[in-house]
């Protein structure tokens, strides 16, 4: 899925594995989430828009992956 993740992380200026402490997972699963290899679960989703103050919708754009597209 599409996502934000790389680009608020460098706007921080914090490493993958600084991301990867403050959210309790490991470097290897941020690192596959930014490449989009990855679909976080909805707990990590919330983790990670928690940890940039936004909404998950900020960090996950389904409808760039033809998710909640109607019809």
């Amino acid at each position: 899925m599409k996502n934000e993740i790389r680009a608020r992380r460098d706007a921080e200026g914090i490493s993958q594995a600084d991301l990867a402490a403050a959210v309790g997972v490991t470097r290897q699963t941020i690192n596959a989430i930014e490449r989009e290899r990855y679909d976080p679960s909805i707990e990590l989703a919330f983790k990670l828009a928690d940890h940039f103050d936004c909404r998950i919708e900020d960090l996950f754009d389904p409808e760039l992956n033809g998710v909640g597209e109607g019809g």
